[in-house]
């Protein structure tokens, strides 16, 4: 019992509420001055999915031709599964819709449409790909 109250009356020393609540207005305050900086880099970032799925269309699109002597006009067609939306719902992670806009004998063309406006100025990036693999960002965000 001595134990207690002993410990009762000695002043730990801690951080008020206070002084916590200022440390983290400044952390807001710089992540603020920072975040303009760096949204250009997140969206390249998220633009590599866009290149990644775009190449992998190209490549499933050679296969076709190769075995079919023409581009197919359906992703179904070449094997290309679209991953779920990131606007469809909590299981979605993919951030473009792709889809082929032109396919005849002997050229193709594949877009890749963001779902999200990334930086939030009202413009979705678009990526499109042919069948020499030339890309090229169509709509920049």
């Amino acid at each position: 019992m001595k134990f207690f109250k002993k410990h009762l009356n000695t002043k730990v020393t801690a951080y008020t509420l206070q002084e916590v609540l200022v440390v983290l207005v400044i952390i807001g305050i710089l992540v603020l001055l920072a975040l303009p900086n760096l949204l250009p880099l997140i969206t390249k970032a998220k633009s590599m999915e866009a290149k990644t799925q775009l190449g992998f269309v190209q490549s499933l699109q050679k296969n076709y031709f190769y075995e079919h002597s023409r581009y197919a006009d359906d992703l179904n067609a070449i094997g290309f599964l679209q991953e779920k939306l990131s606007t469809d719902g909590k299981d979605g992670k993919a951030n473009y819709r792709i889809e082929i806009t032109s396919a005849s004998n002997n050229a193709f063309t594949a877009r890749a449409t963001a779902v999200v406006d990334f930086n939030g100025n009202g413009t979705y990036n678009v990526w499109e790909i042919d069948q020499d693999k030339n890309m090229r960002e169509v709509t920049p965000d």
